[in-house]
């Protein structure tokens, strides 16, 4: 996969922590940038979000439409089929951002991975398995995909992880959500779970919650 094109958004110059945040399907790195000014950050906090798009890739259940996607899902049971191989390949293309941020001076334990919905599982794969200590773990309105193959790196071993979902979710039901939650458990984690009284989407509560994450872990 070739290397991701983003967006940034610096809240104040020369950051010394990165949020690295993953769309979903069909959607595009534009997709969260007016949640920044949302977070309730300090004033004087200097954080570099970074928004990639998702390649455009034919999706199975939207009938081979080419799209933004992470991957292919191929069928929307409740286990989700997803092209598994093209999921490593986006968390590889992520991987790179990551590295990149670090080469540009910031600390790997000031990087929070955070993603919606394919984005998280994404993110869930990436920030389990990358090699060196990350700031934590975002899963918005998602489902762990590859938690029956992912390589727990030793480095993040115990990483913050937060899950929210929406209690009336259509698209991916809460019970995934939730699904998620234990099978982190089984893997060693302890990941926080919060649910809100939304659907596939983004609430203000929400995004309040993220960012006393984001200031707990970050800053």
């Amino acid at each position: 996969m070739q290397d991701l094109k983003t967006i940034e958004i610096e809240t104040n110059p020369n950051p010394t922590a990165s949020v690295i945040w993953l769309h979903g399907l069909g959607a595009s790195g534009h997709d969260f940038e007016p949640v920044v000014p949302e977070l309730g950050l300090p004033a004087d906090a200097a954080v570099r979000f970074i928004f990639p798009h998702a390649p455009n890739l034919p999706v199975t259940i939207n009938g081979g439409m080419r799209m933004p996607a992470w991957y292919d899902i191929k069928a929307m049971d409740i286990d989700r089929i997803v092209d598994t191989e093209q999921l490593m390949q986006s968390a590889a293309a992520v991987g790179r951002l990551v590295d990149q941020e670090i080469e540009r001076g910031i600390s790997s334990d000031k990087i929070v991975i955070a993603g919606f919905s394919q984005g998280g599982a994404v993110a869930y794969e990436l920030g389990l398995s990358y090699p060196k200590r990350l700031a934590g773990i975002i899963g918005l309105s998602t489902y762990f995909a590859t938690a029956g193959s992912v390589v727990v790196s030793e480095a993040n071993r115990g990483i913050p992880i937060n899950v929210y979902h929406g209690t009336r979710d259509p698209m991916v039901p809460e019970s995934l959500g939730r699904m998620s939650v234990d099978k982190l458990k089984e893997l060693g984690f302890s990941p926080s779970y919060q649910t809100y009284p939304m659907e596939h989407s983004v609430c203000m509560e929400e995004v309040v919650d993220i960012g006393e994450f984001l200031k707990r872990h970050l800053l």
